[in-house]
């Protein structure tokens, strides 16, 4: 029997422009690019230079600090730029496609017979593994890390965030094959939504349900209520749509990363869903996606924990156009800038969304709709101690206390308070409803990242 989670705390934010649950074809650019920066914590070498010819699944970079952790091309093409920035940073890897794609033939492999080092080590070769992050520091893994359990979050539920079991549709054999791999490295925990119909052949893999708000999608609050991170434990974390990606890999060969992304947003025309690449150029979709005379936000990922993207191309460094490894939405919302609002606060604002009921707008029921902006609507001030986190934050931590301690960085503390056990993610929903106007999950990276290097 499916075991089932009650969350009390969250918070669900209805916004306007889901996308529809249909597919509408995109032709790329022929231009691609893989991101180091979609692979949080790994220092980047790359091993092409521009005029090299590669196929499909061939390394361009590795983990300097873990060489045989390598990441592999989405297509087969020519080289044409290893961007870099600051310090010779590595920005971009990018890739004119073929237009007839080779494939690199790692061979289709029984996963019956594999052991866990054999299903590492073809991840490691075909330039996967790298999809694979852990708890603690929310970063992308290494093979020397011995993980004591797996899990897998097909729950995806910040505002407008893709459906997985839209994306799941005719591709749940490859989704079955991945799942069963990681149970051959580790228990393997898959959580799911209590609304969700996706189920697992086999006992080899654990079945979660949560019933909740939002973030009972986040990986680390499943975590938490299910086998919590304590000091000097590893657990691995994987994206649902990567798992696909292992399983495509040992059914056929071949590195398909090939994903369905959602266009969403109240400024989008026509929300809808597209295949795409990692790595493919995103101005592809998004031409004629929204009226271009508007001032709007563009975000890879959802609006609370994505990344903004220029709606100009010529004012950013041209990498951030492509999509990441991890992205399973583009979304597009008012950049508010322009906004004119009659008399401010004073007015009932039915059509602003209200935690405290400040508006009237809660007298009109959960299924409303809201058109939410990008402002911020308030200044940096001190934090105050109301529970404000708490609320909104389904685990079993003091959220308030570990951002002071992050704050004035004391370690001991922070490791008291359970940072080992959290992501930046899971602060997103307490950085929307925080009267101070911190960032938080900046500060929670910022913190991960310092204590990381004091326990190398």
């Amino acid at each position: 029997m499916t075991r089932v989670i009650r969350l009390r705390r969250g918070l669900d934010i209805n916004l306007a422009g889901r996308a529809e649950k249909t597919i509408v074809a995109l032709k790329p650019d022929g231009t691609f690019a893989l991101r180091p920066d979609s692979f949080e914590g790994i220092k980047p070498k790359v091993l092409v230079k521009e005029g090299d010819k590669v196929k499909a699944g061939e390394a361009l970079f590795i983990n300097k600090a873990y060489p045989n952790v390598k990441f592999s091309s989405p297509v087969s093409g020519t080289v044409s730029l290893v961007e870099r920035g600051d310090r010779r940073k590595l920005l971009s890897v990018r890739i004119e496609a073929d237009k007839e794609q080779e494939f690199i033939d790692f061979g289709v492999k029984d996963i019956a017979t594999l052991s866990g080092e054999q299903v590492v080590e073809n991840l490691l070769e075909a330039g996967l593994f790298g999809y694979i992050n852990q708890l603690p520091y929310a970063i992308s893994t290494n093979p020397e890390t011995k993980p004591k359990a797996i899990f897998v979050s097909a729950l995806r539920d910040m505002p407008l965030a893709g459906d997985f079991e839209f994306e799941l549709q005719g591709q749940k054999k490859d989704f079955q094959t991945g799942l069963t791999a990681l149970s051959r490295i580790a228990k393997t925990y898959l959580g799911i939504g209590s609304e969700q119909n996706i189920t697992v052949a086999g006992n080899d893999v654990e079945v979660v349900k949560f019933s909740g708000k939002c973030p009972a999608g986040n990986v680390g609050v499943q975590v938490n209520h299910i086998d919590p991170v304590n000091k000097g434990e590893v657990v691995w974390t994987v994206d649902p749509t990567a798992v696909i990606f292992f399983g495509r890999l040992f059914n056929t060969g071949k590195v398909d990363l090939r994903r369905t992304v959602a266009l969403a947003g109240s400024e989008v025309t026509s929300p809808h869903y597209t295949e795409m690449l990692v790595g493919q150029n995103i101005d592809t979709l998004l031409n004629g996606a929204y009226d271009s005379t508007k001032s709007v936000r563009i975000i890879m990922g959802n609006p609370l924990t994505g990344k903004p993207v220029a709606q100009n191309c010529s004012e950013e460094p041209h990498h951030t156009r492509f999509l990441g490894a991890h992205t399973s939405e583009i979304t597009i919302i008012p950049e508010g800038d322009k906004a004119d609002e009659f008399a401010g606060w004073i007015m009932p604002r039915l059509g602003q969304f209200s935690v405290s009921r400040s508006y009237f707008s809660w007298l009109l029921g959960r299924k409303k709709e809201y058109k939410l902006d990008a402002r911020i609507k308030g200044g940096e001030r001190h934090i105050i101690m109301s529970g404000e986190y708490d609320s909104v934050l389904p685990m079993d931590i003091y959220g308030e206390y570990l951002i002071k301690a992050i704050i004035t960085g004391d370690i001991d503390k922070q490791e008291q308070l359970g940072i080992y056990e959290v992501s930046p993610e899971d602060f997103a929903l307490a950085e929307f409803v925080d009267s101070s106007k911190l960032e938080l999950q900046r500060i929670v990276r910022e913190g991960l990242d310092v204590l990381r290097k004091e326990n190398e």
